[in-house]
């Protein structure tokens, strides 16, 4: 699935990352905390950076603050969301590497900076429902 992340939508990337991430951001565009670290679920969680990509946006907070900053359109496009489904059969040290080297690949390597977070919730059929969430902008 992809979607979009616009500043119209009424939310910031901050809390959208807070979200995905299970953690506490401060959100400058507010100036707020967006605290979701009580999420269950989000078992794997982090910043890639293509090469020549600023160090200081490993730091999720760091990174989606300066995206906001830099846009002036109300209707600016911050960021695109991308999840997909990982197997639930694998363990979820594969999954999370699975996960980990399709961004890289296909994202990280042609020049985007991704925010991947992996959650491994239980489905409503009380299994396994590893997925990935990934937040993509072009640097």
């Amino acid at each position: 699935m992809h979607r979009p992340r616009t500043c119209a939508a009424g939310s910031s990337a901050a809390a959208s990352a807070a979200y995905r991430s299970g953690s506490s951001l401060f959100d400058m565009l507010f100036g707020r905390d967006h605290d979701f670290s009580n999420k269950a679920g989000v078992v794997h969680s982090e910043v890639l950076l293509p090469d020549g990509a600023p160090e200081q946006w490993r730091e999720r907070e760091q990174l989606w603050n300066d995206v906001e900053a830099a846009e002036i359109r109300k209707d600016a496009q911050l960021a695109r969301e991308v999840e997909f489904a990982v197997l639930r059969e694998m363990p979820e040290a594969d999954g999370i590497a699975l996960a980990r080297d399709f961004v890289q690949r296909e994202f990280v390597d042609v020049g985007m900076v991704a925010d991947l977070n992996v959650h491994w919730d239980i489905g409503a059929d009380g299994l396994a429902k590893p997925h990935a969430h990934v937040m993509l902008i072009r640097d």
